[in-house]
């Protein structure tokens, strides 16, 4: 037995590559439909003008529902794993109910969620992610908002602006913080990816035909009840999305012991062999979890993880080379630190603000983002530092003129339990063992 966590572009791959050979699969997943956040709800009857990697996502979502050896828990959270001897025990919660998933081999296709950086007026009303604000769309069909800006960095803004402009929202500005000359940075990536060539073809289109226009070099200052500031300027809005790159859903492979790595932009990542096996015999990670690199290679992954397919190697390689580039091109520099202020809150959660962090510096002498956590709960809300852990300990490290060490990273990264599980689930035990 195979049991896959996530169904997005790496899980579905890995699912119907291992179908293929013969296996039983179980695929676990938290939405109720297909897709994962990038793949997220696309629909059947989208036709002319549909996104260049359609075709791959309808191609495995068929594949799957029509597999007999796949079998999907959908309205799923993975909240805690084992390994006893060869076997890893899932403690999985389905529609209310707690029960235990037993498989010999593992894949963590867990993906990735929003890198959110604080700044002033981040916590108004109307501020959210661009995965958010994508996420309400895709997921219930509902704008969050009338008249938008969308700002950050990186290729996902993309999709997000045109997408909500789609939809009928009013775009009326895409603040991208760096440079489109920076490309030149991954030419050697481009020319081995010609598909994403077309694909930034597709999107620069799509913009200019909904009439978003995008500023390069910019960078939100703060929010307003109305709006934002950008260089000092007023742009009037109801609804901002921001979008800083992405962070590795890690908290299966640390509870279940694997090995992390810092990869070269100090996000913390699953190492892998080759094969995409983890440090843990018989655990695999593919996706967003090894590295964000898009869906390409996250298919890529998948079907290495699923089949250990060596002549998906190259390809792969190919895609790895594209996902190193685009660190290049779209850098989160440091910057948005000197942006905040004393009362800038910092874990929304526990509503602790820059000034309690550096008083818990100066004061009480933490030294480290897991001392500041101890003195201030910063990171002890719900979402258990996923949001505000990096950046708390950027800016402690920050305000002591140091480097963040790796292991601080690495340790920022782990969590005790990998979802939310209710007292009353809890407390009802296993219902049953699949």
């Amino acid at each position: 037995m195979i049991a896959i966590v996530g169904a997005g572009p790496a899980g579905l791959s890995a699912a119907v590559a291992a179908a293929k050979l013969g296996q039983q699969v179980i695929l676990i997943d938290s939405s109720p439909r297909l897709g994962g956040q990038y793949w997220r709800h696309l629909p059947s009857n989208w036709g002319v003008g549909r996104p260049p990697y359609f075709a791959k996502a309808q191609e495995l979502f068929d594949e799957v529902l029509s597999n007999p050896l796949i079998t999907r828990f959908s309205n799923a959270h993975v909240w805690q794993a084992e390994k006893k001897a060869e076997q890893f025990n899932l403690y999985v919660v389905r529609n209310g109910v707690e029960e235990i998933v037993k498989a010999e081999k593992v894949i963590l296709a867990t993906g990735a969620y929003d890198r959110a950086l604080p700044f002033p007026g981040w916590d108004l009303p109307g501020v959210m992610t661009a995965g958010a604000a994508q996420s309400m769309l895709k997921s219930h069909g509902v704008l969050v908002g009338k008249k938008f800006v969308i700002a950050g960095t990186g290729p996902f803004l993309l999709p997000v602006a045109t997408g909500l402009a789609a939809a009928g929202a009013e775009v009326v500005g895409l603040y991208e913080a760096n440079n489109p000359l920076r490309w030149i940075l991954n030419l050697h990536g481009l020319i081995l990816n010609p598909s994403k060539i077309r694909e930034g073809i597709y999107f620069l289109k799509k913009l200019r035909s909904l009439g978003i226009k995008v500023h390069y070099g910019k960078e939100i200052q703060s929010a307003v009840s109305d709006g934002v500031l950008v260089d000092g300027k007023k742009i009037e809005c109801d609804t901002v999305a921001i979008g800083s790159g992405f962070v590795p859903e890690l908290s299966l492979a640390g509870i279940l012991g694997a090995k992390l790595k810092v990869g070269a932009d100090g996000t913390v990542v699953v190492d892998v062999d080759q094969n995409q096996q983890t440090s843990i015999p018989g655990l695999y990670a593919a996706g967003e979890s090894t590295g964000i690199g898009g869906s390409s290679l996250a298919v890529l992954e998948g079907e290495i993880a699923g089949s250990t397919r060596k002549g998906k190697r190259l390809a792969r390689w190919r895609a790895q080379v594209f996902a190193t580039g685009l660190q290049r091109v779209y850098p989160v520099s440091n910057k948005w630190q000197s942006a905040l202020t004393p009362q800038t809150i910092l874990c929304r959660c526990e509503e602790v603000s820059l000034a309690d962090i550096h008083g818990a510096i100066d004061e009480l002498g933490a030294q480290d983002g897991r001392s500041a956590k101890l003195f201030t709960r910063a990171g002890m809300g719900l979402c258990q530092g996923r949001v505000c852990g990096r950046n708390v300990s950027e800016i402690v490290a920050c305000h002591l003129s140091r480097d963040l060490t790796a292991e601080e990273r690495i340790n920022t990264a782990q969590r005790p339990l990998a979802a939310p599980i209710s007292l009353g689930e809890l407390g009802d035990g296993l219902e049953k063992n699949f």
